[in-house]
């Protein structure tokens, strides 16, 4: 009972500002969302700012992944050929 109260207590705080608010998607969890659009006055509220990184985002998270990948796999490699669980064969196809 004390957990219903809660709840309806600060979803009804929540309704007012829009700060967060359930996704309709059952296991999405909360997503940010600005449902209110006028003030009580009945001005309109300004668009939020959008910040947008574009290329230096996908160089920062791509780049770094992709050299951590290769390492891994390589030196996975190096094991396999260590431990003769595979080792390529030299095929002569000078034949």
């Amino acid at each position: 009972m004390a957990s219903a109260v809660y709840r309806l207590s600060r979803l009804s705080v929540l309704k007012d500002t829009g700060v967060l608010t359930r996704s309709k998607c059952p296991g999405a969890g909360f997503t940010q969302c600005r449902n209110v659009v006028y003030t009580p006055s009945g001005a309109i509220h300004p668009q939020p700012v959008k910040t947008s990184f574009g290329l230096f985002r996908v160089t920062v998270v791509v780049v770094p992944f992709l050299y951590v990948g290769t390492l891994i796999s390589k030196n996975f490699a190096a094991l396999l050929e260590e431990h003769d669980i595979f080792v390529p064969e030299d095929d002569d196809d000078d034949d």
